[in-house]
């Protein structure tokens, strides 16, 4: 597993989390986290295209229930922030949910 970046994004809290950033296709192993599906663009940066959270993010992505929606965009990357406490991956998750547009939640 290979690391290529750090993304960082911002909640509607003004809280700052990091996410590590990997290839999609990348295989984990099992722990929980919140997680941004990523587009990479020409000039290097990510666009955010999902933001949700998992118990174990070794379960494949590609049945995603979201996955069209995700390949209609481009998703190239997965963004990671592990965290335990699945009671903080809720709260995280709503946060940058509420915080940022992304085209595939809702």
């Amino acid at each position: 597993m290979v690391k290529l970046a750090t993304v960082t994004l911002r909640g509607a809290s003004g809280t700052v989390y990091p996410f590590d950033v990997y290839p999609w296709g990348t295989p984990f192993r099992p722990l929980g986290a919140v997680y941004t599906v990523l587009k990479h663009r020409s000039d290097g940066r990510f666009d955010v295209l999902y933001i949700g959270r998992t118990t174990d993010m070794s379960e494949r992505f590609d049945s995603h229930h979201k996955e069209s929606c995700f390949r209609m965009y481009g998703r190239t990357h997965i963004g990671v922030h592990a965290d335990p406490s699945e009671a903080r991956r809720q709260v995280i998750e709503t946060d940058l949910i509420r915080g940022n547009s992304t085209p595939c939640n809702g």
